[in-house]
């Protein structure tokens, strides 16, 4: 079996993993940020997640510091379980997503033959269709429950997964040590756990982060539209079309919301793309 990062590889990454550039630091500040506000939601707030505590569209003030919403919830606390809502929906989904289209695509570049044909077309049905209007399509038959949220899209989004793995999969499936663990007699399951997995691991990784990206953009959508996040539940995607109407009076409260989204866009693309010069750094060495 080859040895992906010798010893060598290894004091070369911690140097690397050492001279962070700062935007890196700045991303993985942000993502840390955004973790404790969703973990630690029901300390930071004064009030419940679908409390109505005032009047409809207060005013921002000492005791309701972004104001409350169309029902007179305090937007604070729902920014910040928004924060947990969103985000451990969108982890557990991108999740789920990683784990079918792994699973199927080492299946397909380690079996080939009618393994692969099959799983690649089935793929290719999948993904001729938009994946918003597929997912619009399944969430109107299938309901918007939480967990048909999270199997629609962690289906449809594996598709993607699945063409990465499979075509960094199959670089790997025909080469020497590889071939080698197939004579001494290793079983598939092993070949694609022990063999393969290690080799493509980091392009895995990188792409986990942008995938999250995406699944946790679309959760948004759909909450915007009314098929994601279902109320009282907070959601940032929802929190922007509930308080749409206030843009129009000079009111900036939805544009919280949708700059929370944003930023943690920002923030995973910025600790990815330094990820990636790292990880091709690791294979230079």
């Amino acid at each position: 079996m080859t040895i992906l990062h010798p010893h060598g590889s290894l004091r070369s990454g911690a140097r690397r993993l050492a001279s962070m550039p700062l935007t890196a630091k700045i991303g993985i500040t942000i993502i840390t940020l955004y973790l404790l506000t969703a973990l630690l939601a029901p300390h930071l707030t004064p009030y419940g997640e679908a409390e109505i505590v005032a009047a409809p569209f207060e005013p921002w003030s000492d005791q309701f510091w972004l104001g409350t919403d169309s029902l007179g919830r305090d937007t604070f606390t729902r920014l910040v379980f928004g924060a947990r809502n969103t985000i451990g929906i969108a982890l557990v989904t991108t999740l789920l997503a990683f784990s079918i289209g792994t699973t199927a695509g080492l299946a397909a570049a380690t079996f080939g033959g009618w393994t692969d044909q099959i799983f690649s077309r089935f793929v290719d049905v999948l993904m001729s269709i938009p994946q918003l209007i597929f997912a619009l399509l399944l969430l109107s038959i299938f309901g918007t429950s939480i967990p048909t949220l999270i199997m629609v899209i962690a289906v449809l989004d594996s598709t993607r997964v699945f063409r990465l793995t499979r075509a960094v999969a199959i670089n790997v499936a025909v080469l020497d040590y590889v071939e080698a663990a197939r004579l001494r007699g290793e079983g598939a399951i092993w070949i694609m756990a022990r063999e393969i997995l290690p080799n493509v691991a980091p392009t895995l990784i990188a792409e986990f982060g942008l995938r999250f990206c995406f699944v946790f953009l679309l959760i948004s959508g759909l909450s915007f539209l009314g098929l994601g996040i279902q109320p009282p539940t907070a959601d940032w995607g929802s929190m922007v079309r509930d308080s749409a109407t206030l843009i129009t009076y000079g009111d900036i409260t939805p544009l919280l919301p949708a700059g929370a989204i944003a930023l943690l866009s920002v923030a995973i693309n910025l600790v990815v793309d330094w990820f990636l010069h790292w990880a091709s750094g690791l294979k230079e060495d």
